[in-house]
């Protein structure tokens, strides 16, 4: 048996140090020899979770199988790691002490086959290895990261079509989380408020927000959706605090009515995500008399960030509005006239397209605008990911691409860090992939003209106030 033992000491609360280590998906932020972390196991991290930890041993890549056997909060996690080559117990202690906390790690091998007798130099080798992953440690616990930039990789990638579409895949995401800061903040008490958060990626999202302290608000149709989604987040998670606020975001009487409720409980919202969509393969006309891609993907997020705006700006810390677009705007140009489509000529894939090419273009000239009053604004695109609308709305694309779809997860991974980390903050006016700003135009194309682009809002505000009145 082989036992090291290692000590650092961060200026993090005890709390926050052993969330963060309990989680052992992290490794992979801060242990330079693990390539791949997933959980395995149901419910929140505690007692007896399991997770797959692949680690690079040499030229060997090892999966490892670990589980927690003590779980005691802010104070001490034992791991147990079984592998074909080796067994590791790894037990780590936590005390507190005047807003610094002292992280002890102890890891004891147990190698197989006389590895450790039959390799003189693997003691000073696994030594170093864990020096390593300490050190990688105290940075993920206290370093601040650089505003995001785009990788070398990338920008090489996305200078032509199939490097750029390749990215969209889950190819993309397992490349990039190579490049990324490590993502240990907490956000205990930040209010988030998530539309379309009962299934895809933005269930996912609000998953992962919800392990973080985020205090959530979600935005679904109905109170059966809503008891659905907060079993689904209780179950991953424990947290049985989430708020839910009804409302079809496709009918704009609707979306008002959900932004005077939010206006008169006067809470500050620190973050919010407009993800609720849907691609609509037939032309569909909602009871307003609107195109309903129109309304639900362009219209309703348009007055929520206006409207919300009272609740965002120039509160502590920099609030966030997150906007989910789509890869697929790449193939269209801003044209007005494709906006709020009739049924004669209408494709579904188009009309999305558009929509989310308005959005992206309307996330510009709301960073800009609303710079000053301490908002950030930023689009998102996740990928190609196995959501429910892909499922349904476009089951020939899913035949081909499902072997490299990004999952949930995965997908919705880029909003998490928009939402929580400090990185993300430092941008705006941006569009994100992989955590990366990436080009709103795929190589320059279908970049629209400035007559369009202003004359953009002003229709918006139109049709909305419009509709609004006719229905009234």
């Amino acid at each position: 048996m082989l036992r090291i033992t290692k000590t650092i000491t961060v200026a993090r609360s005890a709390k926050d140090c052993f969330l963060y280590l309990s989680d052992v998906r992290k490794l992979i932020e801060w242990d330079p020899a693990v390539s791949d972390a997933r959980k395995d196991s149901s419910g929140p991290v505690a007692k007896g979770s399991y997770f797959t930890v692949r680690v690079t041993i040499g030229a060997i890549s090892v999966p490892f199988r670990y589980i927690i056997t003590e779980h005691a909060p802010s104070r001490r996690i034992v791991i147990a790691g079984r592998s074909a080559l080796l067994n590791v117990n790894d037990t780590i202690e936590l005390s507190e002490s005047d807003g610094n906390t002292t992280i002890s790690y102890r890891a004891e091998f147990h190698f197989k086959f006389g590895l450790e007798r039959l390799l003189s130099s693997l003691p000073d080798a696994v030594d170093r290895q864990c020096q390593l992953a300490v050190d990688g440690l105290a940075r993920a616990l206290t370093d601040t990261a650089d505003e995001a930039a785009i990788s070398q990789r990338n920008a090489k990638a996305d200078s032509h079509t199939l490097g750029a579409l390749r990215n969209f895949t889950r190819h993309g995401y397992v490349a990039g989380r190579r490049d990324w800061a490590p993502m240990s903040e907490r956000i205990e008490g930040r209010h988030v408020l998530l539309t379309g958060a009962n299934s895809g990626i933005g269930l996912a999202a609000a998953i992962e927000l919800a392990w973080a302290g985020a205090k959530l608000t979600l935005v679904v149709r109905d109170e059966a959706k809503a008891a659905q989604t907060a079993q689904t987040i209780e179950e991953a998670t424990g947290r049985r605090d989430i708020r839910f606020e009804f409302a079809e975001l496709s009918l704009l009487g609707d979306t008002e009515a959900l932004v005077d409720r939010l206006l008169a409980r006067k809470e500050d919202i620190d973050v919010l995500i407009n993800n609720a969509g849907a691609l609509f393969n037939d032309h569909t006309t909602t009871a307003e008399g609107l195109e309903k891609s129109y309304a639900l993907l362009l219209l309703s997020p348009w007055r929520l960030s206006e409207g919300l705006l009272p609740l965002l700006q120039n509160h502590g810390s920099k609030a966030r509005i997150i906007n989910v677009v789509s890869g697929g705007m790449y193939a269209e140009r801003l044209n007005l006239k494709r906006l709020n489509m009739k049924a004669e000529g209408y494709r579904g894939a188009l009309a999305y397209a558009q929509c989310k090419r308005a959005l992206s273009v309307m996330t510009e000239t709301w960073a800009e605008r609303w710079r000053e009053q301490n908002i950030v604004v930023n689009a998102m695109h996740p990928g190609w990911s196995d959501t429910p609308g892909v499922q349904k709305s476009l089951p020939l694309f899913r035949r081909f691409t499902r072997l490299v779809l990004r999952s949930h997860t995965e997908g919705a991974d880029t909003i998490i860090w928009m939402a929580q980390s400090n990185q993300a903050a430092l941008s705006t006016g941006k569009l994100f992939l992989d955590r990366e700003p990436r080009s709103t135009y795929l190589l320059g194309n279908n970049v629209e003209s400035e007559k369009e682009r202003a004359a953009l809002e002003p229709l918006l505000r139109r049709d909305f106030e419009v509709t609004l009145k006719s229905t009234s």
